[in-house]
C-alpha cells in the first residue's frame, strides 16, 4: 500500500511539472517535443532556442531530483528497505508505476488524444510522439528505470 501511495506521489510530481509547463500554452514545454517541432516553433517566433534550453534544464532538475533523491529516500527511510534486492524492487515498482502513468496518461492520452499540447503551425509534424520515439520511451521505462533502480540500490547498499 505504501509503495502505491509513493508511486502516486511521483505521478503527481510529473503531472505538476507538465501542467506548470503548459500553463501558458504548450510552447512552454516544447522541450518535450521532437527537434523538428522545436525548430518550427522557433521559426514561427513563438519562443527561442535559449528559452527552450533554459526550460529544459529547469524541468530536468525537477524531474530527476525526485527520481534520484526522493524515491531512494522514501524507500530507505519511510519503507525501511535494507539490502540491495529490497531497495531495488521497491524503487523499481515506484519508477515503473510513474513510467506507466507517463506513457499511458501523458503520452498516449493527454498528448495524443487531446488538444492541450497542440501548437498551431505544427500540424504537419503530428503525431508529436512518433513511433520511433514512443518505442524509445517504452524501452526507457521498462529497461532504463530498472537499471536506474539497480544503480541506486547498489549505491545505497554500500552505505
Amino acid at each position: 500500500m505504501l509503495l502505491l501511495v509513493e508511486s502516486l506521489a511521483m505521478c503527481f510530481i510529473l503531472l505538476i511539472i507538465c501542467v506548470v509547463g503548459i500553463a501558458n500554452g504548450p510552447v512552454g514545454s516544447v522541450y518535450f517535443y521532437e527537434p523538428e517541432v522545436q525548430e518550427r516553433v522557433v521559426e514561427l517566433g513563438l519562443t527561442t532556442k535559449e528559452k527552450i534550453k533554459k526550460r529544459y534544464t529547469i524541468a530536468g532538475i525537477f524531474l530527476f531530483i525526485p527520481i534520484l533523491i526522493f524515491v531512494p529516500a522514501m524507500v530507505y527511510f519511510i519503507n525501511g528497505a535494507r539490502g540491495f534486492f529490497d531497495i531495488f524492487w521497491q524503487i523499481t515498482v515506484i519508477l515503473l508505476i510513474e513510467g506507466l502513468f507517463d506513457r499511458l496518461f501523458i503520452d498516449w492520452y493527454w498528448v495524443g488524444k487531446t488538444k492541450a499540447w497542440f501548437i498551431p503551425g505544427t500540424e504537419d509534424l503530428m503525431p508529436y510522439i512518433p513511433k520511433k520515439t514512443l518505442v524509445g520511451k517504452w524501452l526507457g521505462t521498462l529497461v532504463g528505470y530498472p537499471l536506474i533502480a539497480a544503480i541506486l540500490a547498489a549505491i545505497i547498499s554500500l552505505f
